[in-house]
């Protein structure tokens, strides 16, 4: 599909949405999701009197839920390309509102990251490094821009190339964060392996929709 259809294709997706939407779709999946979120963030802070110790335990269950979400986002369309069927449909129709989802997700993270700061500067500063401020920053400056740009009218005003180009660079570098956020964790917790898993096979399934289809890597790359 060439790169002048990519925000064709998402206003497409909003009237397909719009004939076919089950209750858990658009919208409304994004703020179930949001909705659920705050409420599993609220609760898991409540488990340690919202001291410092629950905070840090929200802060490990959004980036956990962070990554499954972008999964989720990144690898819809390879997805639906490689094994159509009512699960991908569905889940390429909202990768939308799956991306926002994550957006959601992070940002409830950076709440607790903020929380964190304030209630113990000192333990803060020995979680944290000059690398994590730049990258993470980096990682927080690309979700909002494409959060921003998820919608047909500011995806319209940016143009389909630099559209594509946003999303395509800010999708990667997430990942790659991602990988290394979760991977750098290994060694001292190999527990911590389980969670590349999901994003190794979302870069596969990219891999192989691109291989797969060469007309269609402008759609493996949303």
């Amino acid at each position: 599909m060439p790169a002048i259809n990519v925000i064709d294709d998402y206003i497409r997706e909003e009237t397909i949405m719009s004939q076919r939407q089950s209750w858990l779709e658009g919208w409304r999946l994004l703020a179930a999701l949001t909705l659920s979120l705050i409420v599993l963030s609220l609760w898991i802070a409540s488990m340690r009197q919202f001291e410092v110790e629950g905070v840090r335990m929200v802060i490990r269950f959004t980036a956990r839920s962070s990554l499954m979400l972008f999964c989720l986002a990144f690898g819809a369309a390879a997805l639906a390309r490689l094994w159509p069927n009512a699960w991908t449909r569905w889940q390429r129709r909202n990768r939308r509102y799956l991306g926002l989802s994550f957006a959601a997700s992070h940002a409830i993270h950076a709440v607790a990251i903020v929380a964190f700061a304030n209630m113990d500067p000192a333990g803060f500063a020995e979680a944290t490094s000059a690398a994590s401020y730049i990258f993470g920053g980096i990682g927080y400056a690309f979700i909002i821009a494409m959060s921003a740009t998820s919608f047909d009218r500011t995806a319209a005003l940016l143009g389909p190339r630099a559209w594509r180009a946003l999303h395509l660079t800010g999708g990667y570098y997430l990942w790659l964060q991602f990988m290394v956020s979760f991977g750098k964790r290994v060694p001292a917790m190999p527990l911590y392996a389980a969670f590349l898993l999901p994003l190794l096979a979302v870069m596969a399934l990219r891999l192989i929709a691109m291989a797969a289809h060469p007309r269609g890597r402008t759609v493996a790359a949303r």
